[in-house]
C-alpha cells in the first residue's frame, strides 16, 4: 500500500516541481533510471504502465526504493480503470495518473487517500475534476495546449494546481515559460530519460538533465 499521504505527495511535487516518467520491461534497467533519476534529486517518478505484467516490474520496483532510495516516491501511470488503479495501489503506488478524467478511478483512490491527477484538456473537465478531489490536474498532451492556456486557466481559477506533460522539454526557455504561466510541477518523460547513440540510457545524462531541470525550475520559481 502507499507510503505517503496524498498531502506528502502533493508537497513534494509542489517543492521539486519535476515528476519524470519512464516505463520499461527490464526491471534492473527500470532500477538503474530510477536511480539516475535519484542522483539528480527527483523525488517523485511514474511508472507509465504500458506494457505486459508491467505490474511485476513495478512491485519489484517498489521494493527496491523502499531499501535503497529514501524518500523516492513511486506513483504509476497511464492507469485507465479503478480496477487498475486499486491493484497499484495495493502493490505501492503513492499517486495514480491517468490520461483522461475517469470518476471511477477518482472514487478509489479518494477512499485510500491516494494522490491522483486526471488527464484534462478543457476548464470544464478541471473543475469538475477538483470537484472529485484532484488536487493536481494533469494537462495532456501538454504541447497542443501549451503555457498560454494555463495562464488562462488560472485567470478565473488562481487556485488550481497544474502539471503538464507531453511537450516539456529540459531547456531553460521551455521550462521558464510553463512556470511563469503558472504551473505547479511539470512531467518529462523521453527528452528527460535519454539514450545514447547505442540505444541504452545514458544515465550520467540522464542525471544532469534532471539536476539542470530542478535549478531552473527553482529559478522559475522563485
Amino acid at each position: 500500500m502507499a507510503q505517503y499521504s496524498r498531502t506528502e505527495v502533493a508537497q513534494v511535487m509542489k517543492q521539486t516541481g519535476l515528476v519524470p516518467l519512464f516505463y520499461h520491461p527490464d526491471r534492473e534497467t527500470c532500477k538503474q533510471v530510477v536511480a539516475a533519476c535519484y542522483k539528480g534529486g527527483a523525488r517523485l517518478l511514474e511508472f507509465t504502465a504500458r506494457g505486459d505484467f508491467a505490474h511485476e516490474v513495478f512491485a519489484e520496483l517498489v521494493k527496491y526504493v523502499k531499501d535503497e532510495l529514501p524518500g523516492m516516491i513511486l506513483g504509476v501511470g497511464s492507469v485507465t480503470d479503478a480496477a487498475s488503479a486499486s491493484y497499484y495501489m495495493s502493490i505501492g503506488a503513492n499517486f495514480v495518473v491517468t490520461p483522461v478524467l475517469r470518476e471511477d478511478i477518482a472514487i478509489v483512490c479518494n477512499r485510500r487517500k491516494v494522490l491522483w491527477s486526471a488527464g484534462c484538456g478543457t476548464l470544464t473537465e478541471i473543475a469538475r475534476a477538483e470537484e472529485l478531489g484532484c488536487e493536481i490536474v494533469k494537462l495532456f498532451p501538454g504541447d497542443v495546449y501549451g503555457p498560454e492556456f494555463v495562464k488562462a486557466v488560472k485567470g478565473p481559477q488562481p487556485w488550481t494546481s497544474i502539471m503538464p506533460t507531453g511537450g516539456v522539454s529540459p531547456n531553460e526557455e521551455n521550462i521558464i515559460a510553463w512556470f511563469k504561466a503558472g504551473v505547479t510541477c511539470v512531467g518529462m518523460g523521453s527528452k528527460l530519460i535519454k539514450k545514447n547513440g547505442n540505444g541504452d540510457y545514458d544515465l550520467a545524462e540522464i542525471t544532469r538533465l534532471v539536476t539542470m531541470s530542478m535549478a531552473i525550475i527553482q529559478r522559475a520559481s522563485e
